[in-house]
C-alpha cells in the first residue's frame, strides 16, 4: 500500500500544482468551477484511453509513439498557457477593477475558460495516464485490491492537499499584485513544460540532444525528490538538463515574457501629437 500511496502521491501532486497555479490566475472568473470539473473528468477519461492504448501509441513513429505523444501534449499545454498570459498581460487591469466592484463575479470571456479547462484537462491526462498503467501493473502482479484502493485514496488526498495548499498560498497575494505574480509563475511553469517535451523528443531521437549533462546538481538536489518534483513543476527544475532542455526553456520564457510585454505596452495611452 506505501508504495502504491506514494506513486500516486507522486503523480498527483504534479497535476495537483499545475492546477493550483492555472485556478490562482483565474481567480474570480465566473463559471469556473464548472471547467476544472469539466477539465478533470475529461483529462481522467482521456489517461483510462491512453493507458489501455499505450501499446498501440508506443509502435507509432518508428517506437516513439509515446514519447512523441508526452511531448505533443506537453507542448499544447505550452500553447495554452502562453495564450493566457498573453492575454491577461492585457485584461488584468480590467479584472481587477471588475472584481473590486462586484466582488469577484466576473465575467471575461472565453479566453481563460478555454485554457482552464484544456491545461486541467491535458495535466490531469498526463499523470492519470501514468497512475491507470501502474495500477493495472500493480494488479497484474499479485496486489491485492485493497492495498490498491487504499494506497491510491491515500495518494490522492495527499497530492491534492498540497496542490490546495498552494492554492490557498497564492490567494494571499493581495489582488492587484495576484494576476502578474500567477503570470510570472506560468510563464515559469510553460517553459519547464517545453523542456520536458524536449526530453521526449531527445528520447524519441527525434532532436539532437546537444550535450547530454551541461550540468549534474544531483548530488545537490534530485530529480527524485519531492523538492525536486515540485521545483520541477513549478520553474522547470532538471539537476541534469541537455542542451536543447535549456533552449527549449529560455526560447519558451522569452517568448512569453516578450509577447506580455508587448501586450502590456498596447495598453499604454500613446501621446497626443502637439500642433
Amino acid at each position: 500500500m506505501i508504495g502504491v500511496a506514494l506513486l500516486v502521491f507522486r503523480e498527483v501532486l504534479e497535476a495537483s500544482l499545475i492546477i493550483s497555479v492555472v485556478c490562482a490566475a483565474t481567480r474570480g472568473v465566473a463559471h469556473r468551477g464548472w471547467y476544472v470539473s469539466g477539465g478533470i473528468a475529461l483529462g481522467a477519461a482521456g489517461a483510462v484511453l491512453v493507458a489501455l492504448g499505450a501499446g498501440f501509441i508506443s509502435g507509432l513513429v518508428g517506437g516513439a509513439g509515446q514519447e512523441v505523444f508526452n511531448a505533443a501534449v506537453l507542448l499544447i499545454a505550452v500553447a495554452m498557457i502562453g495564450w493566457h498570459v498573453v492575454w491577461m498581460s492585457r485584461h488584468s487591469r480590467e479584472m481587477v477593477q471588475e472584481m473590486n466592484a462586484v466582488g469577484g463575479a466576473v465575467r471575461t470571456g472565453s479566453s481563460s475558460l478555454t485554457m482552464l479547462l484544456a491545461v486541467v484537462a491535458l495535466a490531469v491526462l498526463r499523470e492519470g495516464s501514468e497512475i491507470v498503467l501502474f495500477l493495472y501493473g500493480m494488479l497484474a502482479s499479485g496486489t491485492g485490491m485493497h492495498g490498491l484502493i487504499g494506497g491510491t485514496a491515500i495518494g490522492i488526498a495527499g497530492g491534492a492537499a498540497l496542490g490546495f495548499a498552494l492554492y490557498a498560498g497564492l490567494l494571499r497575494i493581495p489582488l492587484r499584485h495576484l494576476f502578474g505574480f500567477t503570470n510570472g509563475m506560468l510563464a515559469l511553469l510553460a517553459a519547464g513544460l517545453a523542456s520536458d517535451a524536449a526530453r521526449f523528443l531527445v528520447q524519441g531521437n527525434l532532436l539532437p540532444a546537444w550535450g547530454t549533462q551541461i550540468w549534474n546538481l544531483s548530488w545537490l538536489l534530485p530529480n527524485g525528490s519531492m523538492l525536486g518534483r515540485v521545483l520541477s513543476v513549478l520553474v522547470g527544475y532538471d539537476a541534469s538538463p541537455s542542451g536543447i532542455q535549456i533552449v527549449f526553456y529560455l526560447v519558451t520564457l522569452t517568448l512569453l515574457v516578450t509577447g506580455m510585454r508587448w501586450s502590456a505596452r498596447a495598453l499604454l495611452p500613446r501621446p497626443t501629437p502637439t500642433s
